[in-house]
């Protein structure tokens, strides 16, 4: 009887480790763990006077990370207000229009030049009836007439240049001097805002990834001087075969397992791309012919907190998911 049983028992494992082997694997993808990264870039090619963080330091939003030269910006600045402060001393001017002096010095003009062409017109009228009986060359009586008729158009100068004041300002030019004004009140914006950059703070609240510059060093333009780990806990960051796409859906409750850990963590597909593309090396399963997959995040929840980025992974979805 112990011999039957003992042979029962066998067959039964025998059994089940058959069924194990013929049943079929959990669909699975393979990915690493990622944050989201946050590149800080330097505003301006100044050198960098202060370092207020270490790299792998919890920062919160808003908390300063270092501090760039200000000087040159502050300059720039001034020089940009000196330039407004000149514009709108320019429209104001022509907003008041012309001054009560210009206008008298104008009529004063105007009556000199009358007087003028008085005098030449009457020089040229008392030579005119002597042209007939020889007593003038007629040379002198054409320089009468030129010097008249010049007389003339002085007198038509003066008088547009006194209804010219008399007028005022043009709408173009008050137009032309407000364009001014807002263009220059642009400057010292941007003048100002760039100042605020170049005291660079923590956008978001996370982890220092990175200090590529230290102290007294100086950035090119659009150089990053700091990278930044953002978010409370890690996503996978996955590559779904392409024979599996047709079962992943946004929502999808998933099976994380990380190198390294033996319990798996709980997660949730937030994310799938809808063109495929070329599969990592260290994500090809099995016998993948295609070597197409699609890009998928998966967010873990608070108990994956600890974990760092670039930690590889393995996942399974449902078997409804097929």
């Amino acid at each position: 009887m112990k011999i039957a049983a003992v042979i029962c028992r066998s067959l039964a494992a025998l059994l089940l480790v058959i069924t194990a082997a013929c049943g079929k694997q959990a669909p699975q993808a393979l990915g690493t763990l990622e944050f989201d990264r946050i590149t800080l870039p330097a505003p301006a090619a100044e050198r960098i006077v202060a370092v207020d963080v270490r790299e792998g330091e919890q920062v919160k939003t808003g908390q300063p990370l270092l501090q760039l030269d200000p000087a040159h910006t502050r300059a720039q600045l001034a020089s940009a207000e000196a330039q407004l402060q000149q514009q709108r001393e320019v429209l104001a001017e022509l907003q008041t229009g012309p001054r009560s002096e210009d206008i008298a010095k104008a009529r004063a003009n105007l009556a000199a030049a009358q007087a003028q062409s008085r005098e030449a017109r009457a020089y040229y009228n008392r030579l005119l009836p002597l042209k007939g009986q020889n007593y003038v060359a007629a040379a002198d009586l054409d320089r009468a007439r030129a010097a008249a008729g010049n007389a003339d158009g002085q007198v038509a100068a003066s008088r547009a240049a006194l209804d010219e004041l008399l007028h005022g300002t043009r709408p173009e030019q008050l137009a032309q001097a407000q364009a001014a004004v807002a263009a220059a009140q642009a400057q010292v914006d941007a003048q100002q805002v760039l100042l605020g950059k170049l005291a660079v703070v923590a956008p978001r609240a996370g982890r220092i990834d990175s200090l590529p510059y230290k102290l007294g060093d100086q950035a090119p333009v659009g150089a990053p001087v700091a990278i930044l780990l953002a978010g409370d806990a890690p996503y996978a960051r996955i590559y779904v075969p392409v024979q599996q796409r047709a079962g992943v859906h946004v929502g999808d409750a998933i099976r994380v397992f990380v190198t390294g850990r033996e319990q798996p963590y709980a997660g949730k597909v937030r994310m799938i791309r809808s063109e495929p593309d070329f599969t990592p090396y260290y994500a090809l399963i099995g016998d993948d012919a295609a070597r197409l997959s699609y890009l998928a995040e998966v967010t873990l929840g608070a108990d994956a907190a600890q974990l760092p980025a670039g930690l590889p992974v393995r996942v399974e979805f449902r078997e409804s998911s097929k």
